[in-house]
């Protein structure tokens, strides 16, 4: 009796962790962060799509879903999961789907910004130090690696180069840097982990940040990220710190600065079926130091 008891709780018990976790969607077009993100499409003043992921995670409790909808609009946010809430219900792992929606923390460079510094040389100083990354029409431009102001002088035209915390750039001939749509990492991570235990990030893609796409950054347990593509950013594409454990499956990680990958004190990762572009000598692959613990996977 007593047994049978303690099975009908349990069963009990993984039921209501079931219908409680719920499903939110985000829509940057026609949702509203008023609506309570029911459903994905607009039903009345109150039901329907929240406009950011921010609001939705505020909203969020573990086991839920946050489903992204991929409207050709990037969406301009920096998101933060912590704690309890944004991960496992037990049952169900926390999960961001995206559906190929873009994050982007890229942002414009102000016409007034720019110095005038030699010939056909203009620079600027971004509001964020340390790495930089300057985008044309929204894809990274070719950087030249430059020790001392006199290889400022012979950058190529379309070029550009990172020097005591200023961004420099040439352009064509009699052109200024304002005839270009240039855009630079505006903001610090595009989504950072932290103290998450059951979580899932898939089918993402996460550029233009000044430091990391990605950053699990501490006590991040049973991660993973999947699909996603993470690109043009400053440092890396995906950070794993502290004594985190991530798995990063089936993703295409390239165009970063520093490095693809960025393994740091006592973490464990595993890189299953992943695309690491090696495109540029100065930016490696991945980067891990001694303690970390990597393991890089190839079923194909």
């Amino acid at each position: 009796m007593i047994r049978r008891t303690l099975l009908a709780l349990t069963l009990l018990a993984c039921l209501g962790s079931d219908l409680s976790a719920r499903d939110f969607y985000v829509n940057n077009l026609i949702g509203d962060d008023r609506h309570d993100g029911g459903t994905p499409e607009l039903v009345s003043d109150r039901v329907g799509p929240m406009r950011s992921i921010t609001r939705a995670l505020k909203a969020a409790q573990p086991g839920d879903r946050i489903i992204v909808t991929n409207t050709g609009r990037a969406y301009r946010e920096c998101l933060t999961l912590q704690g309890r809430r944004h991960g496992s219900d037990g049952s169900r792992n926390f999960q961001i789907i995206g559906n190929g929606s873009v994050i982007d923390g890229r942002v414009p460079v102000d016409a007034q910004a720019w110095r005038h510094d030699f010939g056909e040389v203009f620079s600027f100083k971004p509001h964020l130090q340390g790495q930089q990354i300057l985008y044309l029409d929204d894809k990274p431009l070719a950087q030249s690696r430059v020790a001392n102001e006199q290889e400022l002088a012979e950058l190529e035209a379309m070029q550009w180069a990172w020097f005591e915390g200023r961004v420099y750039f040439r352009g064509e001939k009699d052109r200024l840097p304002d005839y270009y749509d240039l855009s630079y990492c505006g903001h610090a991570v595009g989504i950072t982990l932290y103290e998450v235990r059951g979580i899932e990030i898939s089918d993402l893609t996460v550029q233009g940040f000044q430091l990391d796409g990605i950053s699990a950054h501490d006590d991040v347990q049973e991660a993973s990220i999947v699909g996603c593509i993470l690109r043009g950013n400053a440092r890396s594409g995906v950070h794993v710190g502290g004594a985190s454990r991530v798995t990063v499956e089936a993703c295409l990680i390239g165009d970063n600065n520093q490095a693809q990958v960025h393994c740091s004190d006592y973490c464990r990762v595993t890189l299953s079926n992943c695309d690491v572009l090696d495109t540029e000598p100065a930016a490696p692959p991945v980067v891990a130091e001694d303690t970390v613990r990597l393991e890089q996977v190839d079923n194909q």
